[in-house]
């Protein structure tokens, strides 16, 4: 197996030797497209003939009988990721569809294993399994985890809850906070730079709420999936623990990976969670993406292009549609070792830059009808926040273009929403430490119930 993975790597590195065409970003303005190779989109360039010619398909498995969606797809099962061996995050209740969003499955003490990771005192830490919604909404489950603290919280009102959609921006189950934190993991770097803003908002009394937020699927960068979840894990804790936290204050905050959460969070809310409409009170975004086209077309042969595969990959596990466009080389890597790797791997995965280009079985992928279609599925920007915002981005972000959360803060503005914009110093890594201060003010300052600043007036 690991000579097969070498093999496949070192394919799709010399392949980055082939030229690849300029690309412009599709509006998705088109109709539904059909899913075929013509006409809506291009025969395999010579490169893609090449590879499908001399690269044989992977024997997968036969279909097992229908799961979670009704698909059999013996590639879809292929791609998902490994289970942990813990049922919490692994199994399918058989009765999710009795089940109403939100609502427990299970709640798993884990407070011995979670005091050891934080700087500060905790009173008891919860693993959360619930109900939620997938983006094609079919029952799904999710996970997150509840951590009270043990200082008192000194401001007003009952103990507010800061909702962190940390950015997990992995394939893997064990990648994410709730299996890190259950299982006192210490080498999952990706999360572990953010425990000291956990612990931060737990010494000043503030519950912290972390959602698995890719879902049982690990669908990372699917904002339906994440605001869903996001969303679901509040009303879990509010039924819950309904004396502790049915009337308190949530805010969520997220960046990067974890911005794409907590804006779906406040644009999915008044149409998927209209309850939890007095107790969401803002929402604090950093490096945020909000145009999937623009954005694949800046990572794709370039840094980020590990990113990027690594997106395309999860997001095929939410919309199985996409994995007919996938090529040989593609399906060996997407059913290896691959498909389970965290965060801080997926980036060196494309120090190379690897075009999509050699993982599909159509030119010009990012061209496609099934492109247009999934951006314009994973497009949130017709919704209207009914949360106040705070959007902050960095002046010197070379992965993710600043025009898309600007444009998306005005045309908040315009909708009525009370939002402030901040430009940081710094590309998109010391941005979100150069910005982390702004939001975290400005979160405390939701959680005490202080009215939101509003910089929009100006604007209308």
């Amino acid at each position: 197996m690991r000579t097969l993975i070498l093999t496949v790597i070192t394919l799709i590195a010399s392949c980055t030797l082939w030229t690849v065409q300029p690309a412009h970003a599709d509006d998705g303005s088109s109709g539904d497209p059909q899913f075929s190779t013509t006409p809506g989109d291009a025969a395999p360039s010579p490169l893609q003939k090449w590879i499908d010619g001399n690269i044989p398909l992977p024997q997968l498995p036969a279909p097992a009988p229908q799961q979670a969606d009704g698909t059999d797809s013996a590639l879809w099962k292929s791609v998902l990721p490994t289970p942990t061996g813990d049922p919490t995050f692994d199994s399918w209740p058989a009765d999710l569809a009795d089940l109403s969003p939100g609502q427990s499955i299970q709640t798993r003490d884990i407070t011995a294993t979670a005091a050891a990771m934080f700087n500060a005192p905790l009173a008891r830490a919860s693993l959360l399994k619930f109900r939620t919604t997938s983006s094609s909404g079919a029952p799904s489950f999710g996970t997150a985890t509840l951590l009270v603290p043990g200082a008192a919280w000194p401001g007003p009102g009952p103990r507010p809850v800061d909702v962190d959609t940390m950015p997990i921006n992995a394939l893997g189950l064990p990648c994410t906070p709730g299996y890190t934190i259950a299982h006192g993991v210490r080498d999952n770097n990706g999360i572990n730079v953010f425990l000291p803003s956990v612990a931060a908002a737990l010494n000043k009394g503030q519950a912290v709420l972390i959602p698995d937020h890719e879902g049982p699927y690990m669908a990372y960068a699917e904002p339906v999936v994440a605001g869903h979840l996001t969303l679901d894990s509040i009303r879990a804790v509010r039924s819950q623990f309904p004396t502790e936290f049915r009337d308190s204050r949530y805010a969520v905050t997220g960046y990067s990976g974890g911005a794409i959460a907590a804006y779906a969070t406040a644009m999915l809310q008044h149409e998927y969670a209209p309850d939890l409409g007095g107790s969401l009170a803002g929402a604090a975004i950093g490096g945020l993406v909000t145009d999937y086209g623009a954005v694949a077309h800046v990572f794709n042969g370039h840094s980020a292009s590990g990113i990027l595969l690594s997106v395309t990959l999860a997001m095929s596990r939410e919309h199985p549609e996409m994995l007919r466009y996938m090529n040989h080389l593609a399906q060996w890597a997407a059913i290896s070792p691959l498909k389970d790797i965290c965060g801080e791997a997926d980036g060196p995965l494309g120090a190379v830059g690897i075009p999509i280009d050699v993982a599909t079985n159509i030119d010009h992928p990012l061209e496609s009808d099934i492109a247009a279609r999934i951006e314009r599925l994973t497009s949130l920007t017709d919704r209207k926040s009914t949360v106040p915002l705070y959007i902050y981005h960095g002046d010197n972000d070379f992965w993710i273009p600043i025009d898309g959360p600007r444009q998306m803060y005005r045309r908040q503005c315009e909708l009525g929403v009370s939002a402030e914009f901040r430009t940081v110093p710094g590309d998109h890594v010391s941005a979100m430490l150069n910005g982390a201060n702004g939001a975290t003010d400005w979160i405390d300052g939701r959680l005490r119930g202080a009215p939101a600043p509003d910089e929009c007036p100006a604007m209308r």
